[in-house]
């Protein structure tokens, strides 16, 4: 998923950097944020909506809707499309985590 080529900007090689994500070794880059690296390796599912249980992907991109949020090395709700990652992080979802009654 990651853009290498492009007929007018150029990428620089990043340094990999290793994660798990609930249980699954991946590789990400220096430089991308948590959810960039996801997406990088196809995972596009994130969360699900709270009432009716639907599959959430990257949304806004800037820390605002929460639908990315997950658990990171143990912490609950990081928002991982502002988080950085980091070489060794444990990265969990949240699926279904939350249900209201009413």
């Amino acid at each position: 998923m990651r853009i290498e080529k492009h007929p007018i900007l150029s990428f620089e090689k990043k340094k990999k950097i290793h994660f798990t994500f609930n249980g699954k070794d991946l590789v990400g880059y220096e430089g991308d944020t948590i959810a960039a690296a996801l997406h990088d390796n196809g995972i596009m599912h994130y969360s699900n909506s709270i009432v009716k249980h639907r599959p959430r992907g990257f949304y806004c991109a800037i820390g605002n809707c929460g639908s990315c949020n997950m658990t990171v090395d143990g912490v609950s709700n990081v928002k991982t499309c502002i988080t950085p990652l980091k070489d060794g992080m444990t990265v969990l979802s949240e699926k279904d985590e939350v249900t209201i009654h009413g």
